[in-house]
This record gives structure tokens, C-alpha cells and sequence, in this order.
């Protein structure tokens, strides 16, 4: 089981990027999939999560902003971030849990990706 996130970069404030979760070794709608996110010094905050189901879950924190999406052909899993601020500045991490349902506490996932950087110029 391998996950592969990608689509990071600089982007000023205000601005919008797309984050991809590429998985491979399983399929993506067999498995909830979380995006969690690590500020310097800060702990890894789940951001979203879609279940095997389809359906997305977001906290209050990112609601309205960001959205999870999924592509069962390519088995990827997307992360819309809009309207973007400096302290949406972190790593941004894909992950994939079998068991329940989905959840933002980063101990109940199985499988991580490394890590994509988003910077947020102002």
C-alpha cells in the first residue's frame, strides 16, 4: 500500500492549488481517505476526509474552503484549497484508513504519503 501526494508549492494569499493523493497496491474507494496538514512546530491537524462511500467530512476550521474529491479511474484522491492564507502554510499529508469510519485523529489511519509543502506568500 502506497500513497503519493503531489501539487504543492507557493502560492500567494488569496490564491488556489489542487493537492493529489495517488495511491497504489489498493484502491481508494475500499478505503477512507484523510488529508491531514503539519504547521512548523504545530501538531497534524486532519483537514478532510472522504469515506469508501463517497461522502466528504470537513471541521469547521477549513468548511467552504477546501474540498476532497475522488477519481476512482485514476485511484486518486484530490484536496481543492481555496482562498488560502499564511497559516494554511504546512506540509499537507494524504492517508488511508479500512477500518470504521472516517475520522481527523491522524492515530486511527494506516497508511501515509510524505508530504506535500503548500507556502502561503501575503
Amino acid at each position: 500500500v502506497q500513497l503519493q501526494a503531489s501539487g504543492g508549492g507557493l502560492v500567494q494569499a488569496g490564491g488556489s492549488l489542487r493537492l493529489s493523493c495517488a495511491a497504489s497496491g489498493f484502491t481508494v474507494d475500499h478505503y477512507n481517505i484523510g488529508w491531514f496538514r503539519q504547521a512548523p512546530g504545530k501538531g497534524r491537524d486532519g483537514i478532510a476526509c472522504m469515506t469508501k462511500s463517497g461522502g466528504p467530512y470537513y471541521p469547521d476550521s477549513v468548511k467552504g474552503r477546501f474540498t476532497i474529491s475522488r477519481d476512482n479511474a485514476k485511484n486518486t484522491v484530490y484536496l481543492q484549497l481555496n482562498s488560502l492564507n499564511s497559516e494554511d502554510t504546512a506540509v499537507y499529508y494524504c492517508a488511508a484508513k479500512k477500518n470504521m469510519r472516517c475520522s481527523f485523529d491522524s492515530s486511527r489511519f494506516d497508511y501515509w504519503g510524505q508530504g506535500t509543502l503548500v507556502t502561503v506568500s501575503s
